[in-house]
This record gives structure tokens, sequence and C-alpha cells, in this order.
């Protein structure tokens, strides 16, 4: 496999999230709708995380062997949890922060639409008028998330192609190509909830965010092969996704609809441990 084919790979692997995207642009969705597409959303980042820390902890646990068999060091095994633990700490507690500030500059809902000509968003291209429906700042965090995530996707994928096992990348980035497509599902999952309608070009910016960084991985990852970058973008991931689903999940009380939010949880965690099963059926 050329350098040229295994970027053109990991490209699709990563630009897949596409696929869930137009969902966003539902409009004024039913309440129970709103409701079920909220919980897939959260059994789908639910199943990420979980998957996510495993795949960070196993390379903690497999310094923490070596030392233990005085074929590496306590170090190096040191060193790994630490960057996990910082990792996950920046990632939710670095949004709680980020939140905050943000809160303090954003516009007071009950100033109403009419705000949205006055002369401090005049320019929608700031951060902060662009995220002052909590639906589009979600779907923003989610999309943060999934991109360090999926970075750290694209490095496994371009390690492998490093290392010279082509058929295990290509395997990668089959199932990440999967993985990804449910994504997109869950970062405009919040907006269909809270009723907020993105324009095209949202979208494409947050298809950006979320799928773009497998392919960035890609080329870093068949570059660079090491351990402790991968680390650290899956811990931040977890972290960003954590904070997500915190916030989802108060969504969901507001939303009520209880039996539907039970149906729509074990929905997303189904789909999320579907499309893993292509990696684990093929041995990668």
């Amino acid at each position: 496999m050329s350098t040229l084919q295994l970027w053109t790979l990991g490209a699709i692997a990563g630009f897949t999230i596409f696929l869930g995207l137009p969902i966003g642009r539902l409009q004024r969705p039913a309440p129970r709708l709103q409701a079920l597409l909220n919980a897939i959303a959260i059994g789908v980042l639910v199943f990420l995380f979980f998957d996510i820390l495993s795949h960070a902890n196993e390379v903690v646990e497999t310094a923490l062997t070596a030392a233990k068999d005085s074929t590496g060091s306590w170090t190096r095994f040191v060193s790994y949890a630490a960057l996990l633990t910082i990792g996950l700490a920046v990632g939710l507690v670095g949004l709680v922060k980020y939140e905050r500030v943000l809160s303090k500059r954003r516009i007071p809902r009950s100033v109403g639409a009419a705000a949205a000509t006055a002369p401090n968003v005049a320019h929608p291209r700031r951060l902060d008028a662009l995220l002052a429906e909590p639906g589009k700042r979600l779907a923003f965090y989610i999309a943060v998330g999934i991109g360090l995530h999926n970075f750290a996707e694209g490095l496994a994928i371009g390690q492998s192609a490093a290392k010279g096992d082509i058929s295990l990348a290509v395997l990668l980035i089959i199932g990440f190509g999967l993985h990804n497509a449910t994504e997109g599902f869950g970062i405009v999952a919040p907006m269909a909830a809270e009723g907020d309608r993105p324009s095209v070009g949202f979208l494409a910016v947050l298809g950006l965010i979320g799928g773009g960084p497998t392919f960035v991985g890609t080329i870093v990852g068949h570059a660079v092969v090491n351990d402790a970058l991968f680390l650290a973008f899956l811990a931040l991931a977890a972290g960003s996704i954590l904070y997500v689903v915190v916030q989802l999940v108060q969504v969901a009380a507001k939303l009520g609809h209880r039996e539907v939010f039970a149906w729509g949880l074990l929905i997303g965690l189904l789909a999320g441990i579907a499309t893993d099963y292509v990696l684990v059926a093929a041995g990668a």
C-alpha cells in the first residue's frame, strides 16, 4: 500500500462521520423523537467512553506488566499512569472551565431573538456567539471529544501501516469508518433534541472537527510511532466525552419520556457495540 493510498483510506474512515450529520437538519421534531435522539446519542457516547478508556488503560497496563517482568521500567509505567490522569482531568475539567467562561460571555436567553441583531453579536463567526444556543454548544463539545478520539484512531491506522501490518491497517480503516458513521449522529442529536436547526455550513464544520483528525492522525501515525502520544489523545477524548454525557443526561431529565429514553439508550449502546464487532471478529 502506497502512502497516498493509506492517506486516502484514512480520510474515508474519518469522513464517514458526515453520513450521520444530516439528521441535525430535522425541523421541530416531536418531543418523543427529541428524547429518543438524545438518548441514542448518550448510548453511543457511553460506549465510546468505555471503549476509549479501555484502550488507554491497556497502554498503561502493558507498561505495568513490562515493569513487573523487568522488561520495562517503573518510570515508564508511572509516567503513562500520570499521562492518563492528566489527560482525563484536562478533557473533563477543562470543558467545565470553558463552559463557565463561555456562559459569562454568552447573551442571556431572556434577551430574546432580537438580540441576534445587537452590536455585540454582529460578528457571527465569534465562537461565543456561534455557540450561544445550548444544542449547538453541546454538538461542538461532542465533535471536539470525538475528534480527539478519532485522532487516536488515525494514529492506530498509521502506526499499523508503519510497522508493516497492512492487513490490520485496512481492518482498522473499515471498522473505524463504520464506527464514525454512528458518531456523526451522536454529534447532531443534541441540536435535534433542543430544536436547533443548524446551517449546512455549521454541520460541515462539525464534520471536519470530528472526522478530520482521523486523516491527520493517519499521517502522523505513519510518520511517528509513539505510545505516549496515542495515550494522551485517548485520555483527552475520554475526559471530554464524559463531560458531554453528563450534559446530555441533564437534557434527558428535562425532556422526560423515561421509557423512550431507555430504548434510545439501548439502541445507542448496541449501535456502538455492533460496529466494534467488525474489528473483534477480524481479530484486529
